[in-house]
């Protein structure tokens, strides 16, 4: 009794035969380049491919032309409205460049997050874009010096890393002094946890309450989700003594502040003024619609990738820059109805 056999893979050199033309012919034709074909004979070899069922190599191409046309992207979280966008974004722009991507979560673990570098460049990525959960992540020890790597969405330089993040400090200046244009007689803040340096959004509040002479409002530190937004609203806003307006570092958390108005009878704007950080869609489907500082989420993916594309191993590194920009809703207490 003879054992079955698995079926050879179809090559390109069979495609070729098939066609009636040359293996680079083929090439050109799969690749969309560098030569061009006849439109007659490319369909001839599309057809081939189709009768065939040749599924070019994709590891064997890597090794020949020394790419794998691959980028590795590690966010924080993908449930995050703000995470999903800039891997959109990310794919995107790639896409745009010829390039697919490989995306993976930390869920918020910093061991994760190591563990999914070490494994994407293993998968010999031509490159690493790192949205990281750490404020000055210490990669050194982690990634292979000669794979370029740049980090998105760092509100701080790190040395020796290119980067790419927004203007978070002018951000949550320009919301908050939004809020203090309206007249509000104290503004109170949601933001995370404190790590070793004060958040930069922090840092924007505290500018512009001072340049605007307004009270400081009590500060809640809480999650980055709606869950600690919830919970913020609830201790913020339980007590006679509430701010009438808040400036809130996210999206997700403003969300949950809203929840929170709501159970306590109150509401946004007519008891308490929202403006909000990310300016993600999630802003634009809530009652009222939230005034959202937003991130420019397709300029810093289409810098990250021209970034880590344009890098080789030594370049010195770069901190890309980008602003925010302020966008209305009727949570502040403007009349705008979008």
């Amino acid at each position: 009794m003879t054992s079955p056999t698995t079926p050879r893979a179809v090559t390109r050199a069979d495609v070729a035969r098939y066609a009636g033309v040359s293996t680079s012919v083929v090439s050109y034709v799969v690749h969309d380049g560098p030569r061009p074909v006849a439109a007659e004979t490319a369909a001839r070899v599309r057809d081939a491919i189709r009768v065939l069922g040749y599924r070019p190599n994709a590891s064997a191409q890597a090794l020949r032309t020394g790419s794998s046309k691959m980028l590795g992207l590690i966010v924080p979280e993908l449930d995050n409205p703000l995470w999903s966008e800039v891997a959109i974004a990310v794919e995107q722009a790639a896409a745009a460049r010829g390039y697919d991507v490989l995306i993976s979560s930390s869920d918020g673990d910093v061991a994760l997050e190591r563990d999914r570098m070490r494994s994407l460049s293993a998968r010999q990525v031509d490159g690493l874009i790192v949205t990281s959960i750490m404020t000055r992540p210490d990669l050194s020890t982690v990634v292979d010096p000669g794979l370029p790597m740049v980090l998105l969405n760092t509100f701080f330089e790190v040395p020796d890393f290119a980067s790419t993040g927004v203007d978070a400090r002018r951000g949550a200046f320009d919301g908050t002094a939004h809020l203090a244009g309206h007249g509000y007689p104290s503004i109170g803040l949601v933001i995370g946890h404190a790590g070793s340096d004060t958040d930069l959004r922090e840092q924007g509040w505290q500018d512009a309450l001072r340049e605007h002479g307004v009270q400081d409002g009590p500060i809640v530190r809480t999650e980055f989700s709606r869950a600690g937004g919830y919970t913020a609203g609830l201790r913020m806003f339980g007590s006679a003594n509430r701010p009438r307006a808040v400036f809130v570092s996210s999206d997700m958390q403003a969300v949950g502040v809203l929840r929170a108005l709501y159970e306590l009878g109150l509401s946004a704007p007519t008891d308490v003024a929202i403006v909000s950080f990310d300016g993600t869609a999630e802003a634009d489907f809530t009652n009222p619609q939230l005034t959202a500082v937003r991130q420019p989420i397709d300029a810093m993916a289409a810098g990250a990738v021209d970034r880590v594309l344009g890098r080789v191993a030594g370049e010195q590194w770069h901190r890309d820059l980008v602003p925010a920009a302020l966008v209305l809703g009727a949570s502040c207490g403007c009349d705008v109805r979008r």
